[in-house]
């Protein structure tokens, strides 16, 4: 048998090999399965373990074949203790998912489909209390100019289309003084991973009162998180509650809105306050996020490891060019992010110019509240 025939055979028996190489998904819902392929080329075979009435996730996985030759992603920060155990014990990386920075037309929390995710394979960017794969960009990537160019190009493109995370909310003109700061408290959902593991648990009734200690004199104003508004999430402040310690409540309002007329934001870990860095403004962090002690926030909570002096071009490199992954809106497969920025935009235009459109969405959200509600009874 030839040199060349052998190598062949070898590198289709490694092909065979890959493909056969099972990756067991862990705490992932079902309406998550359909829009993960897109996501995630390099893997073959999927398999979801999702156990409804009993959670030895480990057994279900061993019984469909999870081996040391397996892959593991986990969502978010959920915890699988077995599986974690076995995938330490086998040597077996653990990959970690989650929706990207810039997201959809809509709500996750309403099943919304993701044009963004990042897969972390040290931690996760919410969780300071591990490096992740984005603090180890930004601690160590040797940002080249072509990458700050389109950082800079990409940071005003989202400022001026006026693009966020969501992007599910109509853009308002509000009637604001003319004479006094303008400071913006940014709600969180009060049981997301974010606040429990770089916020020590923090409540948006506290963010409140800490951001009215450290601007005594200004104009705050309160806005709660969509997912909290939805109904769909904890975090609720009542009104009265909230306005005892900011001047106003904005509610229906795109985050644009809000940005525009601010001199400074006061958040716990929100995504906002890195759209606020874009934008310029003064950020101040009561938790850890992920763009908090590079030099650019005022922070009261510091990392050794984060020692770096970033620009806000590099900052938005590593976190919106490098590393999440984006599928088009349209044709739902792999692309840069500037395509799906204007998959998104052309989609935000589409409902607002299309009432029938918009009818749409607002059933099906409808429908897709009232379901989690009733699943949340049982």
């Amino acid at each position: 048998m030839s040199i060349q025939v052998k190598m062949t055979l070898f590198a289709l028996k490694m092909t065979t090999k890959e493909f056969n190489i099972k990756t067991f998904f862990f705490g992932f819902s079902p309406w998550k399965h359909p829009f993960l392929p897109p996501f995630l080329d390099e893997v073959k075979h999927c398999i979801f373990i999702n156990p409804f009435f009993s959670k030895n996730h480990l057994s279900k996985a061993l019984k469909k074949g999870l081996d040391q030759e397996s892959n593991i992603y986990i969502w978010g920060k959920k915890s699988f203790d077995d599986v974690e155990t076995y995938a330490s014990t086998h040597s077996i990386p653990i990959n970690r998912i989650e929706d990207g920075f810039i997201r959809s037309v809509g709500l996750g929390s309403d099943l919304t489909q993701p044009y963004s995710l990042v897969v972390d394979t040290r931690g996760i960017y919410f969780d300071p209390t591990v490096e992740s794969d984005l603090e180890y960009i930004l601690s160590t990537h040797d940002f080249t100019d072509e990458e700050l160019e389109r950082a800079k190009e990409l940071r005003h493109y989202l400022i001026e289309k006026k693009l966020s995370k969501y992007n599910n909310y109509e853009d308002v003109t509000l009637n604001l003084p003319q004479n006094r700061e303008i400071v913006m408290v940014v709600g969180q959902v009060e049981d997301d991973a974010s606040i429990r593991f770089g916020a020590s648990g923090m409540r948006n009734i506290e963010l409140l009162e800490q951001a009215r200690c450290n601007a005594p004199d200004a104009f705050i104003i309160f806005k709660p998180h969509p997912d909290v508004l939805a109904g769909n999430r904890v975090g609720h402040v009542s009104e009265d509650d909230a306005l005892v310690f900011c001047d106003l409540v904005v509610t229906q309002v795109s985050l644009d809105s809000v940005l525009t007329h601010c001199d400074s934001v006061h958040t716990m870990t929100s995504l906002v306050g890195f759209e606020a860095l874009m934008r310029g403004l003064k950020v101040y962090t009561y938790g850890l996020p992920f763009y908090a002690g590079w030099g650019l926030s005022i922070d009261a909570r510091t990392s050794v490891r984060r020692q770096r002096r970033l620009s806000i071009d590099a900052l938005t490199a590593g976190t919106l060019l490098l590393y999440p992954r984006y599928i088009d809106p349209l044709t739902k497969t792999h692309c840069e992010v500037e395509t799906t920025l204007k998959g998104l935009e052309a989609e935000k235009l589409h409902l607002r110019n299309s009432l029938v459109y918009r009818t749409r969405i607002k059933v099906r959200n409808f429908f897709s509240r009232k379901s989690q509600l009733l699943l949340r009874l049982f």
